[in-house]
């Protein structure tokens, strides 16, 4: 699509129009579009990039209602108070921003935890395909799985679907699971994970560690291992998660992870952790 193109096919004013080419030059930059001679006219345009491609919202991978979160009001305002917070006794920017937790907010405020529901939803599909088709293995055995904070139970319904016999259960707080109807052998459980996991072969984790802190973090584990021996046999805790400092990791991975301890930190109070730092969470928590 030509810079005319484009600028005519948005809802644009007119003593704005000259002010496109430089939005667009950044997002070239940042690699979210190319420009490419158009067979056709020979004249320069603008393409999709594997990145933008995942901001179309009917791409089955789609990353919007993720982007949409993070860029919601909500989420961006804590960050103004980073200074105020330094200088506090707030467990967050995001405490010290809307005078209370963020998960005390979206219990006040369904539409935080709906769109937050959502972004999850959506992260969950992006890595449900590696999960599935690259690590079968895991799976092999089991006829049990609990997914911890599972949500709206996108990756258990993927799981369910893949391997049927296999009882899957999504827990998460009563008011995320009231409305949610389960399936042959997926079902929905309201609870409370520092308080209790119900009894599986296998527990998921994922992307749940890196909000809470060692001490939470230590409860939930916890809780997991009393599931996993519940029944007088080992079975497995499945962990998905960033791991700071790896050393297989490009510079843009680097980045991205140094980027979610940050929001971690502003957010929710927890972070992403190197190795070390997981091995001692798991020691600590038996």
């Amino acid at each position: 699509m030509t810079l005319s193109e484009l600028t005519s096919a948005l809802p644009i004013h007119p003593t704005k129009s000259h002010s496109v080419y430089r939005l667009m030059r950044i997002l070239v930059h940042s690699g979210f579009f190319a420009k490419k001679k158009l067979s056709k006219t020979d004249e320069e345009g603008y393409t999709l990039t594997d990145a933008s491609q995942l901001l179309l919202k009917d791409h089955p991978l789609s990353l919007t209602p993720f982007l949409t979160a993070m860029l919601d009001p909500v989420l961006t305002t804590p960050w103004n108070y980073l200074s105020t917070w330094f200088q506090n006794e707030d467990p967050t920017p995001f405490d010290t921003a809307h005078g209370m937790t963020f998960w005390d907010y979206g219990n006040h405020q369904p539409s935080i935890a709906h769109l937050f529901n959502d972004a999850m939803a959506s992260d969950a599909r992006l890595v449900t395909s590696v999960i599935i088709d690259d690590c079968k293995g895991v799976f092999e055995g089991l006829e049990s799985l609990v997914d911890v904070g599972g949500g709206t139970g996108t990756l258990a319904k993927a799981i369910a679907d893949a391997f049927p016999h296999i009882e899957c259960t999504v827990l998460d707080l009563p008011h995320v699971v009231a409305d949610l109807q389960g399936s042959k052998n997926l079902k929905y459980t309201g609870g409370d994970m520092f308080e209790a996991v119900p009894p599986a072969d296998t527990v998921l984790l994922k992307w749940i560690l890196h909000d809470w802190s060692d001490e939470e973090c230590i409860k939930i584990l916890k809780r997991s291992r009393v599931a996993i021996t519940s029944k007088d046999k080992k079975g497995k805790v499945i962990i998905i998660d960033m791991m700071m400092e790896n050393q297989k990791g490009d510079e843009e991975s680097i980045e991205t992870q140094l980027f979610f301890d940050r929001l971690m930190m502003a957010l929710v109070g927890g972070k992403e952790r190197n190795e070390k730092e997981w091995a001692k969470l798991f020691t600590d928590a038996g």
